[in-house]
């Protein structure tokens, strides 16, 4: 038997009826912050890139995938072979330059059949959400969330709505010659000056977005929505 099978025997058992009690009282949305929080786990060791422990993590996250896939499962939904399957899948349809006959010279041309070859699959966006912003993750963090909303903003060539103080001008001066270190002591700077004033700064710029991406969402088939040249 292979280490992924014992994984999903040993979860079978935690979750049956002689199993733990801990495990058989859990659900889906009861395991979101479990989720989570072994997600960053997992990226702190990426940071470091502390490879000894990364294993470690990446099976607490691989627990997760099989925790969920189990209980759907067992109401009748899908398995873990079933998730598996269908990544697998998409993994194969959205690389045709790798499993089929196309020529792509680049990872920018990667890239860019990537996102026209998921544009073409039909998959429902999350629930009251449409439009231009209509396949954004739901649940990122406020920084992933805004980084986000701009490249979004940056790939369909959208203004900015300049109602909301938000300029292009700024953001390339800000970008010219940035880097990761002096990235992150902005970032840094920022959140203790949030600190000192009181403001929750992962409210403060979720809620940003949000209303950015709102704006333009109300103004997509106006002004606000007409592309320009980046």
């Amino acid at each position: 038997m292979s280490s992924i099978e014992d994984l999903k025997s040993t979860m079978a058992r935690l979750r049956g009826p002689r199993g733990c009690p801990w495990d058989r009282e859990q659900d889906h949305r009861s395991l979101a912050r479990c989720l989570v929080e072994e997600c960053a786990e997992l990226l702190e060791t990426i940071d470091r890139l502390d490879m000894e422990h990364m294993k470690e993590e990446l099976g607490d996250v691989l627990l997760q995938v099989v925790f969920h896939a189990r209980m759907a499962e067992e109401a009748g939904f899908f398995d873990f072979e079933a998730v598996a399957a269908e990544v697998n899948e998409k993994l194969v349809r959205r690389h045709p330059h790798v499993f089929g006959d196309m020529d792509l010279a680049d990872s920018d041309a990667v890239l860019e059949q990537w996102d026209k070859i998921k544009a073409g699959e039909t998959k429902a966006g999350p629930p009251g959400r449409s439009g231009i912003f209509a396949d954004l993750p739901p649940a990122l963090p406020a920084l992933l969330f805004a980084y986000s909303v701009f490249k979004q903003i940056e790939k369909k060539a959208l203004a900015l709505p300049p109602s909301l103080h938000v300029e292009r001008e700024k953001i390339e001066a800000l970008a010219d010659g940035l880097d990761e270190e002096k990235a992150g002591a902005m970032l840094f700077e920022l959140a203790a000056a949030c600190r000192r004033s009181g403001i929750d700064p992962e409210s403060a710029l979720r809620r940003f977005a949000s209303g950015l991406m709102n704006e333009m969402e109300r103004g997509e088939s106006g002004e606000l929505g007409q592309s320009r040249p980046l």
